[in-house]
């Protein structure tokens, strides 16, 4: 456990490990029912996200999917706040990793990796297997500007070695190059909507949105391997990480910068609809991934 920690949060830590980790999803479920059931918070947007994505589908399934979509992410927030009391036991019980391999390939030449993923299952938790693993691991993270509750917030989620990097802070491009550098993965989040001037217009299930550069301009800039790494909730009632080959990128190589980042972010697109395809209800459909962007 990382001494830094707050002190309130270990104590929740410790307290919810006393209990099952179905038992502790079970309870944050129930406030992904009263998100969606009661409250109705963000329930258009779900729906009209799972119109988009899958117009295919019946309204019933949108629904039934979209429920259980929310309830996930209920459950993945109750889960975070175990992190800064979680141990190799908790790991062996209730964790498998899958594909570590192509890490260990990838860092064995001592140049680190890109890492590509999204939000899905419990993904700080899972995230921090990875430096759990023996991979030290930064994670590129949206900061808060309330000074207590970022602290708290990151010493949580940083309780078992995660080191972070604000996206578009100053020093973002150094800390990304020096993560590499020092053989660490580099963890690009890509699903969310990015505008200018961060963002490129890009497709996503087929429909036009704006997506962050930034995994693409230092996969250029770098050679890094890009492994896309992902978690979701299995059907054995346990954490999956899977850790998929890296991508090939050899066929941006040669072509002029912008028009390689451009294809080479929709192809980060595309690997991360296919995953988003094969467990649906569990990405976070609450999020505003289809904004109109500009020209």
């Amino acid at each position: 456990m990382n001494s830094s920690v707050n002190p309130f949060a270990k104590g929740l830590s410790f307290f919810l490990t006393l209990f099952p980790r179905s038992w502790i999803r079970f309870m944050g479920g129930l406030l992904g029912v009263l998100w969606f059931d009661i409250l109705r918070f963000r329930r258009k947007i779900v729906l009209s996200n799972l119109s988009i994505a899958f117009p295919e589908k019946s309204p019933a399934w949108k629904v039934r999917t979209g429920r259980r979509s929310v309830v996930a992410l209920g459950s993945n927030f109750a889960e975070l706040f175990t992190l800064p009391s979680l141990n190799q036991r908790w790991i062996a019980k209730n964790a498998v990793v899958e594909g570590e391999e192509h890490l260990r390939v990838a860092r064995e030449k001592g140049k680190g990796a890109l890492i590509l993923t999204l939000h899905m299952g419990a993904a700080d938790v899972a995230a921090s297997l990875l430096p759990m693993h023996g991979h030290p691991a930064f994670l590129i993270s949206k900061f808060f500007k309330t000074k207590w509750f970022n602290d708290l917030w990151f010493s949580i989620r940083g309780a078992q070695g995660m080191r972070f990097i604000e996206p578009h802070g100053e020093k973002a491009p150094f800390e990304i190059l020096k993560g590499l550098k020092s053989n660490s993965l580099v963890i690009f989040v890509l699903d969310q909507y990015m505008g200018r001037p961060f963002g490129i217009p890009s497709t996503f299930f087929g429909k036009r949105t704006g997506t962050a550069y930034g995994l693409a301009l230092f996969a250029l800039k770098t050679k890094a391997p890009v492994i896309p790494v992902y978690s979701f909730e299995g059907e054995d009632g346990r954490l999956h990480l899977r850790c998929l080959e890296p991508l090939n990128l050899t066929p941006f190589e040669g072509k002029e910068r912008d028009e390689a980042m451009s294809e080479m972010t929709q192809l980060f697109n595309n690997v991360l609809e296919q995953i988003v395809r094969s467990h649906p209800e569990q990405w976070m459909w609450v999020h505003r991934r289809w904004k109109e962007f500009g020209p």
